[in-house]
């Protein structure tokens, strides 16, 4: 298995970025297409977006496209989401996840691992 921990998670301001981590350890890093989640209050969990095994295929949510970009680095066992022009709808914990897929998916129930989530406050 693999263990999971976010980091970078902050208060910025509407236009501001943020960089987030999602520090994996454990089983090794590259068996798993990994994904970004996130839950703002009161809401479903939403898909942000998905990285493949080998980083050669992202995904990305409509409301994030353009803005957000996910990268990994497996010399480092991480992964990131680089977040520019946020938003107040960007507020919401995000957590990172891992499935056992060569492959990124959009659906949170192919993602077997969790780490416990960052939260992310953008102020107007």
């Amino acid at each position: 298995q693999v263990q999971l921990e976010e980091s970078g998670g902050g208060s910025v301001q509407t236009g501001g970025s943020l960089r987030l981590s999602c520090a994996a350890s454990g089983r090794t890093f590259n068996t798993y297409a990994m994904g970004w989640f996130r839950q703002g209050s009161g809401k479903e969990r939403e898909f942000v977006a998905g990285i493949s095994r080998s980083g050669d295929s992202t995904l990305y949510s409509d409301s994030v496209k353009g803005r957000f970009t996910i990268s990994r680095d497996s010399a480092k066992n991480t992964m990131y989401l680089q977040m520019n022009s946020l938003k107040p709808e960007d507020t919401a914990v995000y957590s990172c996840a891992a499935q056992e897929s060569p492959v990124t998916s959009r659906n949170p129930k192919y993602y077997r691992y969790w780490g416990q989530g960052t939260q992310v406050t953008v102020s107007s």
